[in-house]
């Protein structure tokens, strides 16, 4: 199976940030969330982020950067600052801990549509009702192949006294366009992201 060229898989995390927080005609993917309903969130008022985020899997890992790293904790900590959530450097403060993982998954997207065709037979005189008589015209299957990398983004807030997430945001989109690497374009994202935290 074609696999996309390396240039895709090392702004992976780039791509995902742009469909995220593009604004065009259709809405930004909304995110899967779930939650632990047993949990006390109201009581969450410091996160600090968990020793493993940031990890990155797949297919083909991207390779992204300390900046491209820096860039979306830089989002996910403003969007909670915004809510009124502290982040605290030591994570034995932390109320929650923070976590993201990227994965990419190469993807192949086959459809099959019918289109017109003509046969090698022979074509009649023209008459009033039809231009031509054809008798071996029909249709044709065509075949249309696809390769495209999906890029899913998983946000968790971690328990940390008992290494457990009581919330998860997932977001999945096809990864096209051009590296957008302002710090605006993650923000965007991450506010769609945490858009549902607290869930109350």
């Amino acid at each position: 199976m074609l696999r996309p060229s390396y240039t895709v898989f090392r702004s992976t995390l780039a791509l995902l940030i742009v469909a995220l927080a593009t604004a065009c005609a259709s809405s930004p993917p909304k995110p899967e969330v779930d939650f632990n309903s047993e949990y006390n969130f109201s009581a969450v008022t410091k996160v600090a982020f968990y020793k493993n985020s940031g990890m990155v899997s797949g297919d083909n890992p991207a390779q992204i950067s300390d900046m491209q790293r820096n860039r979306v904790d830089r989002a996910l900590q403003m969007t909670l600052e915004n809510k009124g959530i502290s982040f605290v450097e030591d994570p034995k403060e932390a109320d929650l801990l923070l976590s993201w993982h990227l994965s990419a998954q190469d993807k192949t997207d086959v459809r099959t549509y019918q289109t017109a065709g003509h046969g090698g037979g022979y074509y009649g005189g023209y008459n009033r009702y039809s231009r031509y008589n054809c008798w071996s015209c029909g249709s044709q299957t065509e075949v249309s192949v696809k390769n495209y990398t999906e890029g899913t983004f998983i946000v968790d807030m971690i328990d940390p006294a008992v290494q457990q997430s009581v919330w998860r945001s997932v977001t999945q989109s096809r990864l096209k366009g051009e590296r957008k690497e302002e710090q605006e374009t993650y923000d965007k994202a991450a506010a769609v992201i945490l858009a549902d935290f607290p869930p109350y």
